[in-house]
């Protein structure tokens, strides 16, 4: 765990997944002050501060890993205070997913620039934008994962019709067993690996899987 690589890991790695977590979760608490509620703004959660994001647990989990899983805190939404609540709540959850594929974007054109010529960096600050690029990618397919408490099961719940809910329900609460489960296998990998390498590698413009 803690090899030869861990330093680099930590000085590299490591500010890429804070600064992609925080703005997974900023634009999270922006979409929903936008449909109507303040209780993120509220809570000091509509900011690119990552100290109001970050989860200790999940911080932790980070380094333990290796710097290959992590998260931060759940912003908090009262649905209540929603213009068309599942509307919102669809476009809510996509927020964070959507803003990792813009972060991927811009780091492989950064990238891309570094490749080229265009913008001459050290070495350690262009793995910092290949990083970046796998690391949002990655955040964006995982959390489009149609499993409690992921993105991806807030849109589907919303995109369904009402008598489909208390079915979501009932998966909810084993969501997070099945979830843990996969994780401990790799089987995340297995499933979201394809489609992952096939992003990756088309913003940065290389083949790096």
């Amino acid at each position: 765990m803690f090899g030869p690589d861990f330093l680099k890991n930590a000085l590299i790695a490591a500010p890429a997944i804070f600064f992609s977590l925080t703005v997974h979760e900023f634009f999270h608490a922006y979409l929903a002050y936008r449909f109507g509620d303040s209780t993120a703004r509220d809570a000091g959660r509509l900011t690119l501060n990552p100290l109001a994001h970050l989860d200790l647990f999940g911080t932790l989990m980070m380094f333990l890993s290796g710097f290959r899983f992590g998260w931060a805190r759940p912003v908090p939404v009262n649905p209540y205070n929603l213009r068309n609540p599942r509307v919102a709540d669809f476009w809510i959850s996509a927020a964070g997913p959507l803003s990792n594929l813009g972060l991927a974007v811009i780091f492989g054109a950064l990238f891309r620039m570094t490749v080229s010529g265009m913008l001459p960096v050290p070495g350690a600050v262009m793995q910092f934008f290949l990083i970046g690029v796998i690391i949002n990618v990655s955040l964006a397919f995982f959390n489009l994962i149609p499993l409690y408490p992921l993105d991806g099961s807030h849109m589907l719940k919303s995109i369904l019709p009402a008598e489909y809910e208390m079915k979501l329900a009932e998966l909810d609460r084993f969501a997070p067993y099945i979830l843990i489960f996969l994780i401990v296998i790799g089987g995340f990998w297995m499933i979201l690996g394809p489609f992952i390498s096939i992003f990756v590698n088309f913003f940065t413009g290389v083949k790096i899987y």
